[in-house]
């Protein structure tokens, strides 16, 4: 596993992001683990997280597009921070782009915010976490209404490995519905060979009373 997924885990936990016990989801689940990009608040987290993103894309997409567009509310933050990261890991300018959850009809008007996306323009989606894909269906057709778009993906920040609608996960619905490459910073099978029944700072995240719980859940609830 790469060196800054192993720090990116760790930094999941350290932010209180990801943590360990027994969580309600909104899809009704009972999940052994929760997982909230709400909990980034600080200039540090915000820096930190943004250069995690920076490396994913990199890995994953390369340079070769233009704009990340980052889905109104979370994604809006994410997308800056992390245009700010490429510009200095990288040295190459990606614009950012996020979209208002209703059009403004004055001043900056339009559905838009940050820069406008033109023909030609190759984007890359970033998002915390995708359990539905609801969120890709609502600004798919907003990107395409742009002009000739290409998504060259979609990065995520934790891949939770579980099934979407059917009995596939949903990066892979995702994956097969809209034509474009999926990813995330990191797996829940790369969290748990990181965190399983190692210590970090003096606590076991994963003992095996957790690791029985999140077999049961992947047992339910799993990808194939």
């Amino acid at each position: 596993m790469e060196q800054y997924k192993q720090e990116f885990i760790e930094f999941m936990v350290d932010s209180g992001v990801l943590r360990f016990g027994e969580f309600i989801l909104k899809s009704g689940r009972k999940s052994p683990f929760f997982m909230n990009a709400g909990g980034y608040v600080t200039g540090t987290q915000l820096r930190r997280l943004g250069e995690y993103y920076a490396k994913a894309i990199h890995n994953s997409y390369g340079d070769d597009f233009d704009v990340l567009f980052g889905p109104a509310y979370k994604g809006i933050p994410l997308s800056v921070a992390t245009t700010i990261a490429y510009s200095e890991l990288y040295g190459k300018e990606i614009r950012y782009c996020s979209n208002r959850k209703e059009a403004k009809d004055h001043g900056d008007a339009g559905i838009l915010l940050g820069s406008p996306i033109q023909d030609g323009d190759k984007v890359v989606i970033i998002e915390d976490v995708t359990t539905s894909g609801k969120s890709i269906e609502e600004t798919f057709p907003i990107i395409q209404a742009q002009g000739k778009v290409e998504i060259k993906g979609l990065m995520v920040s934790l891949n939770r490995m579980e099934r979407g609608k059917g009995e596939k996960s949903a990066l892979e619905e995702i994956r097969e519905t809209y034509g474009f490459e999926t990813g995330a910073i990191v797996t829940m099978e790369e969290v748990v060979e990181h965190l399983y029944n190692k210590p970090y700072k003096g606590n076991i995240y994963i003992d095996d009373t957790i690791k029985a719980a999140l077999d049961a859940y992947y047992q339910e609830y799993g990808i194939k």
